[in-house]
C-alpha cells in the first residue's frame, strides 16, 4: 500500500495514432498478475542487477504489474555473480588463512600445525553464497508476483521492448513504463587480450585454479586492491600498477590513501604509482608487462604468472535499442536522466551502471526504489553526497561526504577530528588497531561534511555517519550520542568530540 491517494503513470504513447493517453487510477490497491502474452504491463524493468530487481520488487509492492528480463541464467547481475558478492566471500576466507599462515591466531594463543590451503574448498564456499543469494532473488520475485522474462532486453519502441531469447526467437512486452538497469561491463584495456586464465579481468580474478606465484594487477582502485589482496594473502606476490599517485581510486581523502597503502604494503603488496602499462606479451610462460613513468617517461618491465587487468567499468549501453527513441549516449557512453530518473522519452527510465555517479550496487539499489515511487507519483530524490563508498580490504576504508581536498577547493572553513583505533578500547582488545577516524565538520555551523574511516569495521560504522549526515547532524549531535562501550563505534564519536570542541576524552 502507497502513502498518497493516487497513482499516476506516465503516458503511454500509441504507436498506431502518435497520440497520448493517460493512466490514472484512484487507489494504489492493484492487484499484480503475472505476464501473459500480450498483456498491457505498467514496468518493463531490463536488468536484474541490485537496482533493477529491487525495483521490480518494489514496483510490484506498489501495485503495478511488472516484469523483469535478465539475459543471465541467474539473477542479480554482475554484483551478485562476479562482482559484490563472490569478491566478499573470497576476501573473508583469505583473511581467515592470513591470519593463520602469518601467525596471528597463534600470538592470540590459538595453536595448531600443518596448515593447508584447499583453494577448490575456498572456491566451492564463494560458489554457494553466489548460488544462494541468486536463488533468493528468484524466491523474492516470485513471492512478490514479478513475472521473470529470460533473454536479452532491448528497447523495440517507447511502449514495447523486445526479449530476445537463447535460439534467436523474440517476445515483445507491451508495457506503460521501460526502467532500463542494465548495468555495466569490464573495460577493456587496448591492446591486451583477456583470456580469463593467464590474463583475467575481475571476473577471471574471482575463480583461478591455483594462487599464482607472481601477479601483476593493472590499477590500484578499489577493485585492484581488493583482489590483489585476496591473492597476496594465498600466498602470490602482488604489484599493482597505478596511473594515479594513490590507491583507492577517485573521492578517497589523501591522508586516508597514504594510510591506507602503508598498511597494504606491510601486508606484502607492491605498489608503482604514477605509472601506466604500455604494453603486455606472453612470453613462453609468463607474461611481460611494460611500463613507464608519468611524469618521467622512463621505461621498465616486470614478469609475472597472472596479470589481472582492472582499470574501471563502463556502462553496459550497447545494442538494448536506445537509438529506436531517439535516446543518445554521453561522451563515457551513459544515458541522460533527469532528477527522476526519466530520460527524453518520459515512460523510460534508468538507473544504477548506466547513467551518472558512483557505480555502486547500494546506489543502484535507491535509485531503482526512489524512481518506481516516482512513477507512482512520489517526490522522492538521492542526496548523492550521503552515498557511502567502501574498499573492503583489512583494514577496509570507508568515506562518506566530503574530502578535505574537495573542502579546499570549494573554499569551505572546515574542521577536522581524529581519533585513532590505537587509542580505542574494543580495537586494542581485538589486537587490530590499524586505522582511524576522521571526520570534516563546518567551522562555523558544526555540521558533519564527511566521514572517513580504516579500520576493520569501516563498512558497518561508516553508515552511523551516512545517517548523520542523512539528517543534517552536527558533529556534536553525534559526540552527545551515547555510545555501547567497549566499541569501535566509540572512536567516530571520539572524533566528532574533536571536531567540534578540539579535544577527544581518551587521547
Amino acid at each position: 500500500m502507497l502513502s498518497s491517494a493516487s497513482c499516476r503513470l506516465l503516458p503511454h504513447i500509441s504507436r498506431a495514432t502518435k497520440t497520448v493517453k493517460t493512466w490514472s487510477c484512484t487507489s494504489y490497491v492493484i492487484q499484480s498478475r503475472h505476464y501473459s502474452n500480450g498483456e498491457m504491463q505498467d514496468l518493463v524493468v531490463i536488468g536484474s542487477g541490485p537496482g533493477g530487481y529491487v525495483a521490480a520488487i518494489k514496483a510490484a509492492q506498489l501495485g503495478l504489474k511488472t516484469t523483469c528480463v535478465e539475459k543471465d541464467p541467474t539473477l542479480g547481475g554482475t554484483c551478485l555473480n562476479v562482482g559484490c558478492i563472490p569478491s566478499k566471500s573470497l576476501l573473508n576466507n583469505s583473511h581467515l588463512y592470513h591470519m593463520a599462515h602469518s601467525n596471528d591466531l597463534q600470538n592470540r594463543g590459538i595453536e595448531f600445525d600443518n596448515i593447508r590451503l584447499n583453494i577448490d574448498k575456498m572456491m566451492e564456499q564463494k560458489r554457494a553464497s553466489v548460488k544462494a543469494l541468486t536463488g533468493g532473488i528468484a524466491h523474492l520475485f516470485k513471492q512478490n508476483k514479478v513475472t521473470l522474462a529470460q533473454g536479452f532486453g532491448k528497447i523495440s519502441g517507447a511502449n514495447e521492448v523486445t526479449v530476445v531469447k537463447e535460439g534467436g526467437e523474440e517476445e515483445k512486452i507491451s508495457t506503460k513504463n521501460i526502467l532500463l538497469a542494465v548495468g555495466s561491463e569490464v573495460t577493456p584495456f587496448p591492446g591486451i587480450e583477456i583470456d580469463e586464465k593467464q590474463i583475467v579481468s575481475s571476473t577471471g580474478a574471482l575463480s583461478l585454479e591455483q594462487v599464482p606465484g607472481s601477479m601483476v594487477v593493472i590499477g590500484a582502485g578499489v577493485i585492484g586492491v581488493e583482489l590483489g589482496s585476496v591473492w597476496s594473502r594465498l600466498g602470490a606476490d602482488v604489484t599493482c600498477i597505478e596511473f594515479l599517485g594513490h590507491i583507492g581510486g577517485l573521492g578517497i581523502d589523501m591522508e586516508v590513501a597514504k594510510n591506507f597503502q602503508r598498511s597494504l604494503t606491510k601486508q606484502g603488496l607492491k605498489f608503482k604509482l604514477n605509472t601506466k602499462v604500455t604494453q603486455a606479451e606472453k612470453v613462453g610462460d609468463k607474461i611481460r608487462v611494460s611500463f613507464e613513468g608519468v611524469k618521467d617517461g622512463k621505461g621498465d618491465q616486470i614478469e609475472c604468472d597472472t596479470l589481472l587487468v582492472c582499470i574501471g567499468r563502463r556502462p553496459f549501453t550497447k545494442n538494448i535499442g536506445l537509438d529506436s527513441v531517439g535516446l543518445q549516449l554521453d561522451e563515457r557512453g551513459r544515458i541522460d536522466v533527469n532528477d527522476r530518473f526519466q530520460t527524453l522519452v518520459p515512460n523510460i527510465y534508468a538507473i544504477g551502471d548506466c547513467i551518472k555517479g558512483p557505480m555502486l550496487a547500494h546506489k543502484a539499489e535507491d535509485e531503482g526504489i526512489i524512481c518506481v515511487e516516482n512513477i507512482c507519483g512520489g517526490a522522492g530524490h538521492l542526496d548523492y553526497n550521503c552515498v557511502p563508498s567502501v574498499v573492503y580490504t583489512h583494514p577496509e576504508v570507508a568515506w562518506v561526504g566530503k574530502t578535505e581536498e574537495q573542502l579546499k577547493e570549494e573554499g569551505v572553513k572546515y574542521a577536522v577530528g581524529k581519533f585513532p583505533l590505537a587509542a580505542n578500547s574494543r580495537s586494542k582488545c581485538n589486537n587490530d588497531t590499524d586505522g582511524f577516524v576522521k571526520v570534516l565538520g563546518d567551522k562555523e555551523t558544526d555540521r558533519l561534511l564527511g566521514c572517513h574511516i580504516i579500520a576493520s569495521v569501516a563498512g558497518e560504522l561508516i553508515n552511523e555517519a551516512v545517517l548523520a549526515m542523512e539528517y543534517g547532524a552536527s558533529c556534536e549531535d553525534v559526540a552527545r550520542v551515547c555510545h555501547a562501550h567497549p566499541t569501535v563505534a566509540e572512536a567516530l564519536r571520539e572524533a566528532n568530540l574533536a571536531a567540534y570542541c578540539g579535544k577527544p576524552i581518551n587521547f
